[in-house]
């Protein structure tokens, strides 16, 4: 059952990368392949989530849960580096934020150690 959904979500990921995207109209809420990270996170298969999350964020570059949920992935994967990367795209992308969001203040905990 779980291979059926990550079938279906990464289908429709592989649609929503086919079609283009008119420069006027809305981004996707959640873009599939955002979305088939997020899932493969909670299966617990965080270095296929970090390729997804990546592959999202070539098309729909700067998005708040597209950053976290890569460095997330990365940590999970234990790839350092790319954790780093993404948690320090995540904060500067909010750096004037208002916000005590848990992604924010996980990316700064995470930065934050030596």
């Amino acid at each position: 059952m779980e291979n059926d959904a990550v079938q279906l979500i990464r289908a429709a990921a592989d649609r929503e990368d086919a079609t283009e995207k008119h420069p006027v109209t809305p981004g996707s809420i959640v873009p599939a392949r955002e979305a088939l990270g997020e899932l493969l996170l909670d299966l617990g298969r965080p270095a296929e989530a970090l390729q997804e999350f990546e592959a999202s964020q070539r098309k729909d570059p700067n998005r708040l849960r597209g950053y976290a949920g890569a460095a997330r992935a990365a940590e999970l994967s234990g790839d350092a580096a790319k954790a780093k990367r993404h948690y320090t795209m995540l904060v500067t992308l909010t750096a004037q934020a208002d916000s005590q969001r848990a992604e924010i203040t996980r990316a700064k905990e995470f930065l934050a150690k030596p």
